[in-house]
């Protein structure tokens, strides 16, 4: 009996549109944050580059 009342509420659940505006919202949210790990993963070796320049430039003994 409540693998029946399951079955039921997956099927109101897959049918509704909560449901698919619930999965688009997490789509888009994996999106952005896959897009922010690839900025950060390209802009970090740069960075570290940048800050190396800098602490040789400002090492006394330079």
């Amino acid at each position: 009996m409540k693998l029946n009342r399951m079955g039921t509420s997956l099927k109101v659940f897959l049918h509704s549109s909560s449901g698919a505006t619930a999965i688009e919202y997490a789509l888009i949210a994996t999106l952005i944050c896959v897009a922010i790990i690839g900025a950060l993963t390209l802009f970090a070796s740069s960075m570290g580059g940048m800050f190396n320049y800098i602490s040789s430039a400002v090492s006394p003994g330079s």
